[in-house]
C-alpha cells in the first residue's frame, strides 16, 4: 500500500548567480533577492523582494525583475524595491532574477531558484517528531531531563522512541497578520507586535509574512532578512471583512518544508464573519500539516470577540501552541519572551508507530516525563497517511445514434463511478502512443484470400502513426509472433509478406498471446484482430486452441487494452468479438466479402483517432481489488452511444 505526499521542496538560502555574485565589493554596489527563499505554498500572490546597497550617495538606477529570463516588471521609485508575482505554477522549476545598476553604470545581480513542489511515495507510516514542552506548576521551562524518563503511548498504546533531544532547531514562521477594517485602530500596535516578534529569530529560521482579510493577501517570504520583514510589516493596510479559519487553512497548507518546525503565529481580533470553513476544518488543517499555532489576540475596534476568543484558544490548545492576550506594551513584551521561551525550550522527540497501516485516520498521542509535578505540552497526535488516490483514465470514443462520430467536451461529460457521479480531473484527446497488436487468421480457409489480405493489412500498416508500435501474430494451429513490438514498420511488412494460409484456427491462442504481451507494454493498448471463422483445429471436429474464451476474458481484463474484432465473411463466429468489442470499449465489424476488408481496416484507424480519454479521482477510495463499472455520458446529446471498457479493476491493497 502507498501513500502520497506532497513534500515542499524549497531553496531557504539561494545561491546567488555565479556569473555576479551578490555583494560584490569592487563594483560598489550590492543586491540581494530577500525573498522568496523557497516556495511557500500560498495560492495568490507573492512579493519579490530586493535589498539594494551602494558604497555612496550616487543614486541607483530601477531595478528590473525577470521570471526565467523574461522580464516580470521594473521597479523605478526607490526602496523598497518590490514587485509582485503569481506563482501559478508550482510544479515547475522557476527563476527568478533582479538586477540594478547606479549612475557610474556599475550593476548588481541576484539569482533565487524555485524548485517546484515534488510528489514522494512513501510506502508506510514513516516516523513522527513530536516538540514537547516541559513545565513546572508555575509555568517554568524544564531543562535537563533524562531522555530515559520520556514515555509517549499512540492510541494507548506504549512507543519506543528513537531519539530523544533538546536542542534548537530551524523553523518557518508564518506571521498571519489580521488586516481586515475592524484592525484599524489597532494597526500601529498590530505593526509593532509583529516587527517585535521578528526580532526573536535565529539565524536557522524564517518567516513568512502573510496579512489576510477576507482571504490571504500578497505574501512575502520565507526569508530571514529583517528589514524585508519589517518593510512587508509596515506595507500593511486595513480593509475588507475577516476570514480567520480559511486564512488559518491556506498558512497551514504553506508553512514550509516537512523536516522544519513549522509554526504559524495568527495576531488577530477574533472577530470571524467570512470565513466559508469550521473550526473544525481549521483544526483538521493544522493537524494534517503538523504546524503548532501560536495566537496574539489583540483587541480591535470593538474588542476582543468572545465567540472568537474561545475558539481560538481551542485551536492553539489542539496543535501544541499558546494563546497570548496582551492589554498594552508591557504584556506585550512578555508575550514575546514567552513566544521566544517556547519556540528555544523544546525537547525533540521521535518514534516510528507500532500501527503502520495506512488509513488516514487520527492518531491521538499523549507524553509524559516520569515526574508528576511536570507537565509535558505536545500536540494531542496526527493523521497517518492517507492510501493512495485512485485515479482510473478511461478511453472512449462516441457516436450518433446514426453512428456518426461526436465532437466531445469536458462540459458535455457525465461520468458515474458504480452509480456515483465523479468530478473530472482530466479530459483531452487521446493522443499518446498505442501499442497495437495485429493478429491475423491464416488457417486453410483463408488461402484463396492471402493476397487480399496481405494487401488490406499492408495499408493498415502504412495508416499508423510512426510513433505507434506495432507486432504481428499469426495464428493457425498454433499462435505465434511473427515480429514483436516495433516502430520499425519493415518488421511488418515482412511478416505479412510471410503469412501462408494453412491448418486450423487456434483463435483463442491467437486473441490470448496479444493480450499478454499487450499488458506488459506501456500507455494505450490495442488489439486488431482478424478472422474467417471460429476457434476450432485443422478437420474441424474439435477447439483449436489450448485456451478457453474464459481465459481470453481474464487476459482482456488483465491487460486493459482496446478491441477491435473484424470477422471476414458468412461462417465467422461472431460472438466473442461482439463480447470483447463490448466490454472493451472497440468495435466488431462484419465484412461480407474479402474486397470490404481494406474499408473495414480504415475503419479501425479512424477510430482509433476520433477517441478521448477522460480521467478522475475515485471518490471510493478503498483499495480492495474490486471492479469498478464506470459510465460516461453525453448531457447534450440524446441517443448518443458511448463505447468504452466499461469500467476498471481497483489496486489491491
Amino acid at each position: 500500500m502507498a501513500t502520497w505526499i506532497l513534500l515542499l521542496t524549497a531553496l531557504l538560502q539561494a545561491p546567488s548567480d555565479a556569473s555576479a555574485p551578490a555583494g560584490a565589493r569592487d563594483s560598489g554596489i550590492t543586491l540581494r533577492i530577500t525573498s522568496p527563499l523557497g516556495r511557500t505554498g500560498f495560492s495568490g500572490k507573492i512579493r519579490i523582494v530586493a535589498q539594494v546597497r551602494s558604497d555612496d550617495s550616487r543614486p541607483l538606477g530601477p531595478v528590473r525583475f525577470y521570471i526565467d529570463q523574461q522580464l516580470l516588471q521594473t521597479d523605478t521609485d526607490g526602496p523598497p524595491y518590490v514587485v509582485e508575482w503569481t506563482d501559478e505554477n508550482p510544479f515547475e522549476r522557476r527563476e527568478i532574477v533582479a538586477e540594478a545598476t547606479d549612475a557610474l553604470g556599475r550593476g548588481a545581480r541576484d539569482r533565487v531558484i524555485l524548485e517546484p513542489y515534488d510528489v514522494v511515495e512513501e510506502a508506510r507510516v514513516t516516523s513522527v517528531l513530536l516538540e514537547a514542552a516541559v513545565q513546572d506548576a508555575n509555568g517554568r521551562f524544564v531543562k535537563g531531563i533524562d531522555p530515559a524518563r520520556f514515555s509517549v503511548r499512540e492510541d494507548g498504546v506504549p512507543q519506543t522512541l528513537d531519539v530523544v533531544k533538546h536542542e534548537a532547531v530551524g523553523a518557518t514562521f508564518t506571521l498571519l497578520v489580521d488586516s481586515s477594517a475592524s484592525m484599524s485602530r489597532r494597526l500601529e500596535f498590530v505593526q509593532q507586535t509583529a516587527a517585535t516578534l521578528a526580532q526573536y529569530m535565529r539565524p536557522l529560521d524564517r518567516m513568512v509574512v502573510a496579512p489576510f482579510s477576507k482571504t490571504v493577501l500578497s505574501t512575502t517570504g520565507p526569508t530571514a532578512d529583517r528589514r524585508t520583514i519589517l518593510d512587508a510589516i509596515k506595507a500593511i493596510r486595513p480593509a475588507g471583512g475577516t476570514a480567520i479559519l480559511d486564512a488559518v487553512i491556506e498558512a497551514a497548507r504553506g508553512v514550509g518544508a516537512p523536516e522544519t518546525r513549522r509554526a504559524i503565529v495568527l495576531i488577530t481580533d477574533g472577530y470571524d464573519e467570512d470565513s466559508t470553513t469550521s473550526l473544525e476544518d481549521a483544526l483538521a488543517a493544522a493537524k494534517q500539516a503538523r504546524v503548532t499555532v501560536y495566537v496574539v489576540a489583540i483587541g480591535g475596534v470593538a474588542g476582543i470577540s468572545m465567540k472568537g476568543e474561545k475558539a481560538l484558544r481551542t485551536l492553539a490548545k489542539e496543535t501544541g501552541g499558546r494563546f497570548f492576550l496582551p492589554a498594552n506594551d508591557v504584556q506585550l513584551a512578555t508575550v514575546h519572551s514567552a513566544l521566544a521561551d517556547d519556540v528555544q525550550n523544546r525537547y525533540l522527540l521521535i518514534y516510528t508507530p507500532s500501527n503502520q497501516t495506512i488509513d488516514g485516520s487520527w492518531r491521538s498521542i499523549a507524553v509524559s516525563c516520569g515526574d508528576p509535578r511536570y507537565v509535558v505540552k505536545t500536540r494531542t497526535g496526527y493523521f497517518a497517511p492517507k492510501p493512495a488516490p485512485i485515479r482510473p483514465t478511461i478511453e472512449f470514443t462516441a457516436v450518433d445514434p446514426q453512428g456518426q462520430y461526436l465532437e466531445v467536451s469536458a462540459e458535455d461529460l457525465e461520468v458515474v463511478e458504480n452509480g456515483v457521479a465523479q468530478r473530472v480531473d482530466v479530459f483531452q484527446e487521446a493522443t499518446q502512443p498505442v501499442s497495437i497488436v495485429l493478429a491475423l487468421d491464416n488457417s486453410g480457409s483463408m488461402r484463396k484470400r492471402e493476397a487480399d489480405v496481405i494487401a488490406a493489412a499492408r495499408e493498415f500498416v502504412a495508416a499508423l502513426r510512426p510513433e505507434d508500435t506495432l507486432a504481428v501474430v499469426h495464428f493457425a494451429d498454433r499462435a505465434y509472433f511473427a515480429h514483436d513490438l516495433s516502430l520499425n514498420r519493415d518488421f511488418a511488412r515482412q511478416a505479412l509478406d510471410a503469412y501462408t494460409a494453412v491448418g486450423g484456427t487456434a483463435l483463442y491462442d491467437g486473441l490470448s498471446e496479444s493480450l499478454l504481451r499487450l499488458g506488459q507494454a506501456e500507455g494505450r493498448r490495442v488489439l486488431v484482430v482478424m478472422t474467417d471463422g471460429r476457434d476450432e483445429n485443422n478437420p474441424g471436429n474439435g477447439p483449436g486452441s489450448t485456451r478457453s474464451f474464459a481465459d481470453v476474458l481474464g487476459h482482456l481484463k488483465e491487460s486493459g487494452a482496446t478491441v477491435f474484432g473484424i470477422g471476414l465473411g458468412t461462417k465467422v463466429d461472431a460472438k466473442p468479438l461482439e463480447t470483447l468489442a463490448a466490454l472493451s470499449g472497440g468495435r466488431a465489424l462484419f465484412p461480407t466479402d474479402v474486397s470490404q476488408l481494406s474499408a473495414e481496416f480504415g475503419r479501425v484507424v479512424e477510430d482509433l483517432r476520433r477517441r478521448y480519454v477522460v480521467s478522475y479521482t475515485s471518490s471510493h477510495v478503498t483499495h480492495d481489488g474490486s471492479w469498478r463499472d464506470v459510465q460516461i455520458r453525453l448531457k447534450s446529446t440524446p441517443g448518443a452511444v458511448v463505447r468504452t471498457s466499461g469500467g476498471y479493476r481497483a489496486p489491491e491493497k
